[in-house]
């Protein structure tokens, strides 16, 4: 047997990294997007990089119609937990509708417009998180 297979085998395996419970204000996000029927739902973690925000909220509709939904589902959502957006772009085209609550960042997207810009391979050293299993269905 050779070292290196002999220290793979009395080496103790990876543990899985302990991932705080997502903040309040985002799963209210992610749960809004998803009663609107959002797909491909996902959040970045982006606090251990030298991003401007702590969070991404990434998701799609359909078509233009269900982007704006899923925006205009978000504003009074939040505004029910005291939060609100400072700033809210690409509505009226709504390929890629960015609203900016300050600690995260919601971007909703078509599916044509998320393909193009790739913003989950873009802000490839963030953490990905797997919203199932932190929202309640």
């Amino acid at each position: 047997m050779k070292k290196s297979e002999d220290k793979m085998r009395t080496s103790s395996p990876a543990k899985p990294r302990k991932r705080a419970k997502l903040p309040e204000e985002i799963t209210t996000a992610v749960q809004t997007a998803l009663d609107k029927k959002a797909h491909d739902v996902v959040v970045l973690d982006l606090r251990h990089t030298a991003a401007f925000t702590d969070f991404f909220v990434l998701c799609s509709g359909q078509n233009t119609r269900q982007v704006q939904a899923i925006a205009d589902a978000l504003e009074p959502s939040l505004r029910a937990h005291g939060i609100r957006a400072s700033h809210v772009e690409g509505y009226d085209k709504a390929e890629w509708i960015l609203m900016d609550f300050f600690s995260f960042i919601v971007h909703i997207f078509t599916p044509h417009t998320r393909a193009f810009y790739s913003l989950e391979r873009l802000w490839g050293d963030a953490d990905r998180i797997d919203v199932a299993s932190d929202v309640n269905p």
